[in-house]
């Protein structure tokens, strides 16, 4: 049994991630204290940086010297980055979850009296109960 590590497995410990970076270690660090990058840590606290990590210090860098965008700017421009990916989620998310229910997928509520009556998309139960959940089965 062979283990491959992924772009994300934390693999590099600080001086060979600084030099694949292009970077000081203590820069690292300073990033890492930053929430610039954030590493994996070992059980005795030492940083382990993934391939993942290495392209987003060489990206730090690049925006710091070719763009001269402050490491507060890189650092909202990261916030951002990551607003839009967690967005784009949402929108997969939701999209699968309209492609299931124009497919006919079944919904399922609890009656006034408890038990459990089947709806069609965008139907209510006859009488209004005060539970507000909703359960979706897909067969």
């Amino acid at each position: 049994m062979s283990f491959t590590p992924t772009h994300d497995t934390p693999v590099y410990v600080i001086s060979v991630a600084a030099e694949l970076a292009g970077m000081h270690a203590q820069t690292l660090r300073q990033y890492d204290r930053l929430g610039l990058v954030t590493p994996s840590r070992t059980q005795g606290g030492g940083r382990r940086y993934s391939a993942r990590d290495i392209t987003m210090l060489r990206e730090i860098q690049r925006l710091s010297q070719e763009e001269g965008i402050s490491l507060a700017g890189i650092q909202r421009i990261m916030e951002l980055e990551h607003q839009v990916e967690a967005l784009q989620d949402k929108v997969l998310e939701l999209t699968e979850r309209l492609t299931a229910l124009q497919a006919g997928t079944r919904f399922f509520a609890a009656g006034s009296d408890g038990q459990i009556v089947e709806l069609r998309p965008g139907e209510r139960p006859l009488r209004p109960s005060r539970s507000t959940a909703l359960v979706s089965w897909q067969p």
